[in-house]
């Protein structure tokens, strides 16, 4: 359950009727249908309140993580979706698709997704990390961006890292995807080999950046995040 006047997830048995705004599946666990209930505004229910990045960093397998990730997003898209983006109208569920319409221009709205690419950049024995000044104190990552529109996602890659950090890179190569509801991204995750340039942090978007050995790393992201699942083969000394 999600209670979207609080901002939080709710676990309960007793839900009554009246008080759920709209029902989403997402997905199987166990062989069982799974979907996710958004109840109204200020309904009085007993619940259990759980974070969502707790949740997600104690799934238990991928698909466990895959239906948090999907009922978070569509609980994003109902709630900023309400009203027709075109005329103002209200928004309907379809009658056909996972999609909202509006009866009075037509317009029909599916669940965003925003693609990101994250890069591992590697030079022999040592990859470049960073940090936001958004991490946890001591925190360093991969590095990542949105996709613009136009771009293909590798030629995100060379303007991302090439905006943030002042570096070219060359082999650019996919290596994996996650689903990331914060709140709606797709990662799309890659390697890319160090061609040039000296690393100069924009100071915006990354306040530090440091080539690192196997044997310097500072603290990564956790487990369950493409990030750490990027790191984790050159970590162990695989190829990349």
């Amino acid at each position: 359950m999600y209670q979207p006047n609080k901002g939080e997830y709710l676990f309960a048995d007793d839900i009554a009727l009246e008080d759920v705004e709209a029902t989403y599946p997402v997905g199987e666990l166990e062989g069982n249908a799974v979907s996710v209930k958004i109840i109204r505004r200020g309904a009085p229910i007993p619940y259990e309140k759980a974070e969502l990045r707790p949740l997600l960093a104690t799934s238990r397998n991928e698909q466990e993580y895959l239906v948090l990730s999907r009922a978070t997003q569509l609980i994003t898209w109902h709630n900023e979706h309400r009203f027709c983006g075109r005329c103002g109208a209200k928004m309907h569920h379809h009658a056909e698709d996972l999609a909202k319409h509006c009866g009075q221009c037509d317009l029909v709205q599916y669940p965003r997704i925003s693609p990101c690419v994250i890069v591992l950049v590697v030079d022999g024995d040592r990859c470049l990390l960073a940090r936001s000044p958004r991490f946890p104190p001591g925190r360093f990552s991969t590095l990542a961006g949105f996709i613009e529109a136009g771009e293909t996602a590798e030629a995100a890659v060379h303007r991302e890292i090439k905006e943030e950090v002042g570096i070219d890179v060359k082999n650019v190569r996919y290596a994996r995807s996650q689903s990331w509801p914060f709140p709606h991204s797709l990662m799309l995750g890659f390697y890319a080999d160090y061609a040039g340039g000296e690393l100069k942090p924009d100071g915006i978007e990354i306040e530090e950046a440091h080539w690192y050995t196997r044997d310097t790393l500072p603290d990564l992201p956790p487990s369950f995040a493409i990030s750490y699942a990027l790191i984790e083969p050159f970590i162990k000394g695989e190829p990349v």
